[in-house]
């Protein structure tokens, strides 16, 4: 299973549609709340799609049951009562509790059929369901918490979630839409897909705070030459314009000599960390404030965060539910992965310090306060981020190239290197630390201490016979070199496959 869900062709995931429809119903007997389900394959191709599971406060499924799900896909058809038998003892499900799904898709072709299985699962199980239509992502995990909490997040509908941070977004530039080298003006990529429906929406509620030109807007293939994903892969601008589709936003743009620059998670999660340090300091407020990253975090964003900023960091392993978990240890903890999925979450004390502060009308509190409201919390939330960014550029008054000099990246480089079997290498510290195959992790500390400002670390794939291998110097043609290096001692000591492509050593 895949962080909280399953993605592959769409053609072979209909069983595993209705099995989790099965899945969401038992879970909501579990919880005695209701569960989400939404059909999409988020960034990949238009012929994948794939199925995520939400729990009561959206955020991602519990460990446990994306074991329990896993088990329950690779059950024989045979099997399928057998294995949702064992579910039920393992979990101790109380059978007679009621069960309610709420479901969205996107706008796959595939997705309508699928969804058919969806519910034919949770009908087999004997729940109900809600079905929400096309959504995006961050709408669904919207409306389950809003559900479940009773509307203490937000109006449990789907007008609810636009009206919440689109309201907030307007309070806070209440004072004039422009602000020293701020201009209010944004090139929206939305990949051909369900995000650029989210915006649209969004923009009937901006007023005149926003000005959004919208480009691949549904006209296109989805997510083809487009998109977060391909902006941060390839380093240039989407076809026909620069931003997101739905829950992963990355920033970008080209200077007056043509430059091209690109603004991804780590340059995301500085700027709102400085600015939400600054609100706390300023609201009196004692809530201890820190940032998540992964290893594939720039080093200088890391220097930036803790030497400038005094801002906490802390290292986890690959993936948005190691980053989630961890910001959880703070008050407020802000998280990006590199390719622009995150957000920023408040725990239940700080939220309620805020609103009481709020209330006493302490002027940043107040400010602190309507920020939180911008911020989609139950998960990364690309216009949801992108509304954030435009609000701490337009109270600093920076425009993008300002922004963007705040500090420089180092020049990286990402490869992939064929071998036999991945399992051969493991890591340690967040994946940063390569513990076999013995002596790997020496070749690579003696090729890094040949580079100024070297880094470099190597991890396993998830879903297919490939280690990644990450590198970082001070020029772009060391960190080529370094790359390539590291990637050649991964080959030779890895198991390299002889008849696949192999680095060039």
């Amino acid at each position: 299973m895949e962080q909280q869900g399953f993605r592959t062709k769409a053609e072979e995931l209909d069983f595993v549609m209705y099995r989790m429809g099965i899945l969401a119903a038992m879970r909501s007997r579990d919880t005695r709340a209701a569960i989400g389900v939404m059909i999409t394959a988020s960034h990949n191709p238009v012929p994948d799609n794939g199925v995520k599971l939400v729990d009561p406060q959206g955020e991602m499924l519990a460990p446990a049951w994306e074991a329990h799900a896993t088990t329950l896909v690779n059950a024989t058809d045979d099997g399928i009562a057998a294995a949702l038998e064992a579910i039920t003892s393992a979990a101790k499900i109380n059978t007679g509790n009621a069960a309610l799904v709420i479901v969205g898709r996107d706008t796959r072709p595939s997705s309508n059929s699928l969804r058919d299985a969806v519910l034919a699962g949770v009908a087999a199980a004997g729940g109900e369901v809600r079905d929400l239509g096309v959504v995006s992502t961050p709408v669904l995990h919207y409306m389950v918490t809003c559900h479940n909490d009773g509307g203490e997040y937000g109006e449990p509908t789907i007008e609810g979630y636009y009206k919440k941070i689109s309201q907030a977004f307007v309070t806070l530039r209440s004072g004039g839409a422009s602000n020293g080298n701020y201009e209010p003006v944004i090139l929206f990529d939305g990949a051909n897909g369900v995000g650029a429906l989210a915006m649209e929406e969004f923009t009937k509620h901006l007023q005149d705070s926003l000005k959004v030109t919208m480009y691949n807007k549904g006209e296109g293939i989805l997510n083809h030459l487009c998109g977060a994903d391909y902006v941060k892969v390839q380093q240039k601008v989407a076809r026909g314009c620069a931003q997101d589709p739905e829950y992963r936003v990355m920033y970008s743009f080209v200077d007056s000599s043509g430059q091209y620059y690109m603004l991804d998670g780590d340059k995301i999660a500085t700027l709102v960390a400085g600015y939400l340090k600054e609100l706390v300091a300023g609201s009196g407020l004692k809530l201890n404030l820190g940032l998540v990253q992964t290893a594939y975090a720039n080093g200088a964003s890391t220097a930036y965060i803790t030497e400038k900023l005094g801002v906490p960091v802390a290292c986890v392993k690959t993936g948005v539910k190691h980053l989630h978990h961890a910001a959880q240890d703070f008050d407020i903890g802000v998280y990006f992965e590199a390719n622009g999925h995150g957000t920023v979450i408040f725990s239940n004390s700080a939220r309620q310090a805020i609103k009481e502060a709020a209330k006493a009308k302490n002027a940043q509190a107040e400010k602190l306060a309507q920020v939180l409201d911008v911020i989609n919390e139950t998960v990364g939330d690309a216009i949801s981020d992108m509304l954030l960014v435009e609000t701490v550029l337009h109270a600093r008054g920076w425009s993008a190239l300002d922004w963007n000099a705040a500090y420089t990246d180092l020049p990286n480089r990402q490869m992939k290197v064929m071998v036999a079997d991945r399992a051969v290498i493991t890591t340690t510290d967040a994946e940063r630390v390569c513990v076999t195959p013995a002596g790997l992790q020496d070749s690579i500390n003696k090729i890094v201490a040949n580079f100024p400002k070297g880094r470099s670390f190597v991890r396993p794939s998830g879903t297919e016979d490939v280690v990644r291998v990450y590198a970082e110097a001070s020029t772009q043609e060391n960190t080529d070199s370094l790359a390539v290096q590291v990637a050649c001692a991964v080959y030779e000591q890895a198991g390299g496959v002889g008849d696949r492509p192999k680095p060039p050593c």
